[in-house]
């Protein structure tokens, strides 16, 4: 992946990425933003990923728990509620149409010369 991505794709997206990466694994904000970075999303920094994680939370799409930290003030852990399993598939199922549709229209052929009047 390229280290830029659309910023409106991006928003559109970026509950879905998070509810994908916690259902994966329980993980505290900061980790969740290196996970994203990690899978190209270089551009994704905290200060986008804890405001987002905090609206999933107040959904009731996220629980929370605090555990002690030995390098500093405690940590708290984010996981997924059922609401949260339920709008991840409903999510997941939404991008795969999104994706069919924009791929059926970037598959057609081109014309080989521009059309006049274009």
């Amino acid at each position: 992946m390229t280290s830029s991505h659309d910023p409106q794709l991006l928003k559109g997206v970026l509950s879905l990425l998070l509810l994908h990466l916690l259902a994966e694994q329980e993980s505290y904000g900061y980790e969740v933003a290196q996970r994203l970075q990690a899978a190209g999303f270089t551009d994704v920094l905290e200060g986008t990923v804890y405001p987002a994680l905090a609206r999933l939370e107040r959904e009731g799409r996220l629980a929370t728990r605090l555990v002690a930290s030995a390098s500093g003030p405690a940590r708290k852990y984010y996981r997924l509620t059922e609401a949260g399993h339920q709008a991840l598939a409903t999510g997941t199922a939404t991008w795969a149409r999104h994706v069919a549709g924009v791929d059926a229209v970037l598959a057609r052929p081109l014309p080989t010369a521009p059309q006049k009047g274009s």
